[in-house]
């Protein structure tokens, strides 16, 4: 589609736990099968969530396994791992991708955090900030010398790949700023036209232009579904997204474009529908489609898979 590029997950069953409904994390085999697909379809991006499987791991295998499409991670979670740990494992997925990998990054849930590794989540924005300070640089192959509150690095730099490109998923200003200032974009769900236009590419733009930095990245995950029965596509995203409107940093950009849900966010319809619902999209500012395709019935899964490899070869 033209102004904006067309990508879906990789994976499945998608989500943080896994969403209800749909078919569970996937398998490593499962996830290259998925991105093959995806390349011979005409995709310009696969993404690759973080849950089970390593999605930089993971990235790297399917680098080898593709030879076009773009491999981003949407998202790797940063507290559990040194800013330097992380750039070394994202400059080898690099070195495996050919240039094609892209590195997205966020703070992760706090209660995912605290509770289930037993990590701090004090400071999150600063966390990042530093974060953003070591890789960032780190991943372009320049050398670091840093003491933060937070982390030390001191090393020459990562040379042995090509130059990986950080976006980082961003809710608030604050993160929102430090995506412009310091990555390439950010990552957004449950995340509305209006939020989009009105808030999100505003605010990483005006950061990105006073840092004298290029037009940054707005990539927005959508629930996707092509289908002849619109009601029943969105009947199929409320079973399978609803659990969503309940974590605190979505519901806040829910509360925003005043949805109860996720599910009510669902692109779904027949192609002409979806179609224009996409460009609507386009238009408030996103740069990236990052389609979360679910099943309406039988057929919506392919209907929506040949749909989005056609509107990616659009020029």
């Amino acid at each position: 589609m033209q102004g904006m590029r067309i990508g879906a997950m990789a994976a499945e069953g998608t989500g943080d736990p896994p969403v209800p409904g749909m078919s569970g994390p996937p398998s490593l085999d499962e996830i290259v099968d998925n991105v093959q697909r995806f390349e011979a379809l005409g995709l310009d991006t696969a993404w690759i969530a973080n849950i089970e499987i390593d999605a930089v791991t993971a990235s790297a295998v399917v680098g080898t396994a593709t030879s076009r499409i773009e491999i981003a991670t949407g998202v790797t979670p940063t507290p559990m791992r040194h800013p330097f740990a992380l750039a070394q494992q994202a400059a080898t997925a690099q070195a495996a991708c050919g240039g094609r990998f892209t590195l997205g990054i966020g703070l992760c849930h706090q209660g995912m955090v605290e509770n289930l590794m037993g990590l701090s989540y004090a400071r999150p924005a600063r966390q990042m900030k530093e974060y953003l300070e070591i890789a960032g640089p780190m991943l372009q192959g320049q050398g670091m010398n840093y003491q933060g509150d937070i982390y030390t690095t001191r090393w020459r730099g990562l040379s042995h790949a090509p130059p990986t490109n950080i976006i980082v998923a961003a809710m608030g200003p604050i993160m929102l700023g430090h995506a412009g200032r310091l990555a390439s974009g950010t990552f957004v769900w449950a995340t509305g036209t209006n939020t989009l236009s009105n808030y999100v590419a505003p605010t990483i733009g005006a950061a990105a232009t006073e840092a004298g930095r290029p037009a940054p990245r707005v990539a927005a995950g959508f629930p996707i579904s092509v289908t002849d029965d619109a009601q029943a596509g969105y009947e199929a995203a409320s079973r399978t997204f609803a659990h969503y409107k309940d974590i605190p940093s979505y519901r806040g950009m829910l509360d925003r474009e005043g949805r109860r849900g996720v599910e009510d966010l669902a692109i779904t319809g027949d192609e002409a529908a979806v179609t224009a619902q996409l460009e609507r999209i386009r238009d408030a500012g996103v740069t990236d489609l990052v389609a979360f395709i679910y099943d309406t019935d039988d057929q919506s899964r392919a209907r929506t898979e040949a749909l989005l490899g056609g509107l990616s070869g659009e020029e």
